[in-house]
């Protein structure tokens, strides 16, 4: 996931119109789009251009990925001069608005899409720091479960409370951060040989449950 805050989309036009503007003299223009809904699906046309290789439905399509993402789409004209420099210069457009950010988006796919391979109990201070937005340390962890490999999904519980606090994806396999469990982040290279950085879950891989 690249999480880029905005994608460019260039075409042989310079934005969404509500028909044809080659065929239909009343097409209008749409400088902004807040939602990608029927009507505006209904507006897409198939590909005008003999170089075009999806036309306007495959761009609306790329938009409402990009933007369920949290990034902002933008289709402009690419057949001009320049044409990036053209649209930083105020060249018309149309904007696909995004309701969340790509962080947001991140954490909403961690949350709902991934299925846990694991758990994490952890003490008291690990929970106060997470609720206060802090990445999850090795010295915090008390026990883990399962079988995880780097960049899975664990589930986070606080020692004596037997119900989840977070999930997140962890940094170190179950093998590794058994040697590190309630280590400082400055022994791991000495117990790993190595170190993947300084935290068993960054606070950016994490979501509150």
């Amino acid at each position: 996931m690249v999480g880029a805050d905005a994608l460019v989309l260039l075409s042989d036009i310079d934005g969404l119109y509500t028909a044809d503007p080659s065929k239909d003299a009343s097409a209008a223009f749409i400088p902004v789009v807040n939602d990608i809904d029927a009507t505006i699906r209904s507006y897409a046309a198939p590909p005008m251009s003999s170089v075009g290789t999806g036309g306007m439905v495959t761009k609306l399509e790329a938009a409402v990925i990009a933007t369920a993402s949290g990034c902002y789409t933008i289709i402009a004209r690419g057949t001009i001069h320049k044409p990036l420099s053209a649209l930083l210069e105020g060249g018309r457009h149309t904007v696909f608005v995004a309701h969340t950010t790509p962080l947001g988006a991140r954490k909403e796919w961690i949350a709902g899409a991934l299925s846990p391979c694991g758990i994490l109990t952890i003490d008291e201070g690990a929970m106060l720091a997470l609720h206060s937005g802090k990445s999850l340390l090795p010295v915090g962890v008390v026990s883990l479960s399962g079988n995880f490999q780097r960049g899975d999904a664990v589930l986070i519980e606080a020692a004596g409370q037997g119900a989840p606090i977070a999930k997140g994806l962890v940094c170190y396999n179950s093998d590794e951060l058994a040697q590190i469990t309630r280590k400082h982040s400055n022994q791991i290279t000495a117990i790993l040989g190595y170190d993947r950085g300084d935290v068993a879950v960054h606070r950016d891989d994490m979501v509150m449950l």
